[in-house]
């Protein structure tokens, strides 16, 4: 179990740095869609390639950061619930959701996807909009961010049952989410006025 644990904070090290160096595409993608906008609004002209890459732009935030959001605990779950179970409870129902339902999701949209991008990448696929951009780049994301999940979930079904063992501290455990975190911050704020 030792070696499986170096291995999970091997994962999880390369998910936190691929996630935060991509997270800023999105940036990019802001910046693109405002030059858009306004060269659309001021020259009456616009560019589907423009267009596309904003897209794109964001599909790689979404698909290869979204295993950063399962390693910080911010991914969708039903918090009120989830909180007044027991510990015990909480961990079962992380590792069957991650044994029975994540990982085979991202199996089965890894395998679908290789063919899917392949297929677009023999014939060169290109955007079906005058001056777009090629297609098989982005269907290439598909089963890169699905195998980026289908990693950081099986890291995070081995710290789990490293946790239910009593192995390594419950690394969630003190978390407080993003939402609650803000919400304390905003009490702050209207405390000091």
């Amino acid at each position: 179990m030792q070696a499986l644990l170096k291995l999970s904070q091997g994962i999880d090290a390369f998910t936190r740095w691929t996630g935060k160096r991509l997270a800023w595409l999105i940036v990019a993608a802001v910046i693109i869609s405002a030059v858009n906008a306004i060269v659309r609004k001021t020259f009456d002209t616009s560019s589907n390639s423009w267009l596309e890459l904003q897209w794109v732009l964001f599909s790689i935030v979404f698909l290869l950061c979204s295993p950063w959001t399962l390693l910080d605990n911010e991914h969708i779950r039903i918090d009120i619930v989830n909180n007044a179970l027991p510990k015990t409870v909480r961990s079962m129902i992380d590792v069957i959701g991650h044994l029975f339902f994540l990982i085979p999701l991202c199996i089965v949209m890894v395998i679908t996807g290789v063919p899917f991008f392949q297929r677009s990448f023999h014939i060169n696929e290109q955007s079906g909009n005058a001056g777009g951009l090629p297609q098989w780049p982005a269907k290439a994301l598909i089963m890169i961010g699905f195998a980026f999940l289908l990693v950081q979930g099986i890291s995070e079904l081995i710290k789990r049952i490293a946790v239910m063992r009593g192995m390594i501290p419950d690394p969630h455990e003190s978390q407080v989410s993003a939402l609650e975190a803000e919400v304390e911050h905003l009490v702050e704020a209207i405390e000091k006025k």
